[in-house]
C-alpha cells in the first residue's frame, strides 16, 4: 500500500497515494492559474464575510489578508511555484497561504467548496473579459463610423449572390459593419447582466450550516446579488455557454468582414489596399501580399464555433450538481475570450488604417447593369406596372449584354425599343450618383442618409 500523498488538502479518506499518472491527467493549474487574481479577490471577501460572522477572529483577518496579498505579489512578480500535484489554481493559492500564516490559513475554506468557489471565480474573471471586449467592440465600431465619415459619397457595387445588384456608398457598407458590432455588444452586455449573480456561499451543493452573510459578500465582489439555489448554482455553466455563443457571432461576424476584405484587397478587384503590417509576403513569389490577419480571423471562427459545440456538449448530460467534467469548461472558455478579444483588436486597428481605392469603386459599379432596378423603378413611375417594368428592363440588359453597353451608355433611341414612355429624363436616373441619392429615407444608402446615421452613431458612442 503506497503511502498518502502530504501535499493534497483532501488525502482524509484516503489510504494510497494519487497515482502519479492521475495527478497530471486531473491537474489543471497550468491553465486555470489565470483565474489568481479572482481566487484571490473572492477568497479575501470570503475571510471578510467570516470574520464579520464570527468565525473569524480580527487577527486571523488580518493575517490571511495580508497573506493573500504576499501571494499575490509572488504570482505577479513570477516568483510562485506552480505545484501540479495540488490540482488547481484554488488548492495552490490555499496550500501558499497555510505554509505562509500557518493554522489561520486553514480556516479560509470554512463555508465554502470548490464548488462555489469555482463558479465564483469563473464569473468574476469573465465579468471583467466582457468589459475588455466590450471596449474593443467600442474602438472598432468608433474606427468604422470614422471611416465611414470620409466615404459616404463612395459609390461601390453592392452585391446579392456574390452579383452586382445596386449601387450602394461604401459609407453605407461600413455602417452595416457597425450595425453587427452593436448587436454584437448588446448580447455581451446581456449575458454580463445574467452571469452577474454570486454562487459562494452554495458550498459543495447543499448550502453550509454556518451563519454566513450571502448578501454581504456579494455586494462586496460587486454581484447583483446572491444566487438562489445552491443545487443550480454549483453546477450552472449556462453562462459560460451563453458568452461563447456571443462570442461565435462576433466572430461570424468578423469572418463577414474578412471574407470582403480579402475579395477586396485581391488585385483582380482592387477596392482596397490593407496596411502593410498586416500582411505577409510568400516565401516563394516576391510579388504576394496576403491578407494574413483577415485569413486567420476568418479561420479562428471555426475554432470558436468548435468551442460553442463542446461546452454545450459537455454540459448536455450531466446531471446535478457538479461533476468534474466541469473542468473540461476553462480552455475553450479562456480560448474563446483571448481568440475573440484579439481579433477584435486585430480590425479595430486594421480596418480603419485600410487605403481606399474610390475610383476603382466606382468603375466596377458601372458594370454589371447596377442601375437596371432604377430604371425599373422610372417606368413605374410613368405608370408602367411593375411586372412590366421588370420585364422591359430584363429585355433591355439582355440587349446590353449583347453590345457590350451598360444602361447609362446606351442612347435615348436604344433604350426607346424597349418602352415608348422613356424620356431624355431617363439619364438622370442612370447615374450611380443619381441611383444612391434617390434612397434618400431612413436606413437608406444616400449620402445624407449615410451622414445622418453617422450622427446617430456618434452620439450613441459618445455615452462610453
Amino acid at each position: 500500500m503506497s503511502e498518502k500523498s502530504s501535499s493534497q488538502l483532501w488525502t482524509g479518506r484516503f489510504t494510497e497515494a494519487t497515482d502519479a499518472f492521475v495527478e497530471r491527467f486531473t491537474a489543471s493549474e497550468h491553465f486555470d492559474r489565470r483565474l489568481y487574481r479572482h481566487d484571490i479577490l473572492g477568497s479575501m471577501a470570503h475571510a471578510r464575510m467570516l470574520n464579520k460572522v464570527g468565525v473569524l477572529n480580527d487577527a486571523e483577518l488580518k493575517a490571511i489578508l495580508d497573506g493573500l496579498q504576499a501571494i499575490r505579489d509572488e504570482i505577479e512578480r513570477g516568483e510562485f511555484d506552480w505545484r501540479p500535484e495540488l490540482e488547481d489554481v484554488h488548492m495552490n493559492i490555499e496550500k501558499r497561504l497555510t505554509d505562509r500564516i500557518g493554522d489561520a490559513g486553514k480556516k479560509l475554506h470554512t463555508a465554502r467548496s470548490r464548488n462555489d468557489q469555482v463558479a465564483t471565480d469563473v464569473r468574476l474573471y469573465l465579468r471583467d473579459a466582457i468589459d475588455e471586449i466590450i471596449g474593443e467592440l467600442l474602438r472598432f465600431q468608433r474606427g468604422l463610423v470614422e471611416l465611414a465619415a470620409t466615404q459616404s459619397d463612395t459609390i461601390l457595387p453592392g452585391f446579392t449572390h456574390l452579383q452586382v445588384a445596386q449601387p450602394v456608398t461604401l459609407g453605407h457598407h461600413l455602417l452595416a459593419w457597425y450595425e453587427m458590432l452593436v448587436r454584437d455588444q448588446s448580447r455581451l452586455e446581456d449575458c454580463k447582466a445574467r452571469m452577474n449573480v454570486m454562487p459562494l456561499g452554495s458550498a459543495a451543493l447543499a448550502g453550509t450550516s454556518f451563519p454566513i452573510d450571502r448578501a454581504y459578500t456579494a455586494e462586496q465582489l460587486g454581484f447583483e446579488r446572491p444566487s438562489d439555489n445552491s443545487l443550480d448554482s454549483v453546477s450552472d455553466r449556462d453562462f459560460a455557454i451563453e458568452f461563447v455563443s456571443a462570442a461565435a457571432l462576433i466572430m461570424t461576424h468578423l469572418s463577414r468582414m474578412a471574407e470582403e476584405l480579402i475579395i477586396w484587397a485581391s488585385p483582380l478587384v482592387g477596392f482596397i489596399e490593407l496596411p502593410d503590417r498586416y500582411c505577409t509576403g510568400s516565401s516563394i513569389m516576391p510579388q504576394k501580399k496576403n491578407p494574413d490577419v483577415a485569413e486567420l480571423v476568418r479561420g479562428k471562427t471555426a475554432r470558436v464555433h468548435g468551442h460553442l459545440t463542446a461546452l454545450l456538449t459537455l454540459m448536455k448530460s450531466q446531471p446535478l450538481a457538479y461533476n468534474r467534467d466541469n473542468q473540461e469548461d476553462k480552455e475553450p472558455l479562456f480560448d474563446t475570450v483571448d481568440t475573440v478579444r484579439d481579433s477584435l483588436h486585430a480590425f479595430a486597428d486594421m480596418i480603419p488604417s485600410m487605403q481606399v481605392h474610390a475610383k476603382r469603386m466606382y468603375e466596377a459599379a458601372r458594370k454589371g447593369f447596377a442601375t437596371a432596378t432604377d430604371l425599373a423603378d422610372y417606368l413605374v413611375r410613368k405608370g408602367v406596372p411593375f411586372r412590366d417594368a421588370h420585364e422591359i428592363v430584363g429585355k433591355a440588359v439582355r440587349y446590353g449584354v449583347e453590345q457590350g453597353k451598360d444602361l447609362g451608355e446606351m442612347e435615348l433611341a436604344e433604350l426607346q425599343r424597349f418602352s415608348d414612355v422613356i424620356g431624355e429624363d431617363v439619364f438622370a436616373v442612370l447615374t450611380l450618383e443619381g441611383s444612391v441619392s434617390a434612397r434618400d429615407h431612413l436606413g437608406g444608402t444616400a449620402p445624407t442618409q449615410v451622414r445622418a446615421q453617422i450622427e446617430k452613431a456618434r452620439e450613441r458612442l459618445a455615452k462610453y
